[in-house]
């Protein structure tokens, strides 16, 4: 028969930062779902806008939007990626091997694309412009996660009881915040 195996002292609580981070998934980078999101022809245009300053790898193209959106904007992988290769399908970009990773260049009629794109406001300021400022909530939440995660591992359940209280109410009182005209 089988026998009922305790799962150790970690049982209580979450069982590693990557589990409580996994709680809070979809909920980034704004902490609200759909925050900081761009539309498709946003990367396009931010893209061309990059690698008419440099040529860049997709990592680099990644963390400079973060960098410029103040965080506000990180297009995944999944949207930078097949947007570099459709703007190399269409001959805007050409790719290099160089040091073990594909850096992106413009070709002429790319840099003719990213000129026609001058003017206009750069799609890492629109997503910037179009989020409140989100830093000191990110940083209150982000002590509260820590607070939640040091009890969930190392508190008695005692703690763990009160601690759930104290967050449901808190989770309560700000959507009364939120009811409010």
């Amino acid at each position: 028969m089988y026998r009922h195996h305790h799962p150790g002292p970690r049982a209580r609580g979450f069982q590693s930062f990557s589990d409580m981070a996994a709680r809070f998934e979809g909920f980034a980078p704004g902490f609200a779902p759909g925050v900081g999101r761009a539309r498709r022809g946003d990367v396009r245009s931010a893209i061309l806008r990059l690698l008419a300053e440099q040529p860049m790898h997709g990592y680099q193209i990644i963390h400079e939007l973060a960098d410029r959106s103040g965080g506000v904007w990180t297009p995944s992988p999944g949207s930078v990626y097949p947007t570099l290769q459709m703007l190399a399908d269409e001959g805007l970009v050409d790719a290099e091997q160089s040091g073990g990773k594909k850096v992106y260049h413009l070709t002429e009629a790319g840099r003719t694309a990213a000129a026609g794109l001058e003017g206009k406001s750069a799609p890492w300021e629109d997503a910037a412009a179009s989020t409140p400022d989100i830093s000191r909530y990110r940083q209150a939440a982000a002590r509260l996660a820590q607070a939640v995660f040091q009890v969930g591992t190392t508190g008695t359940e005692a703690q763990r009881a009160a601690a759930y209280e104290v967050i449901e109410s808190a989770r309560k009182q700000i959507h009364t915040i939120l009811a409010q005209d």
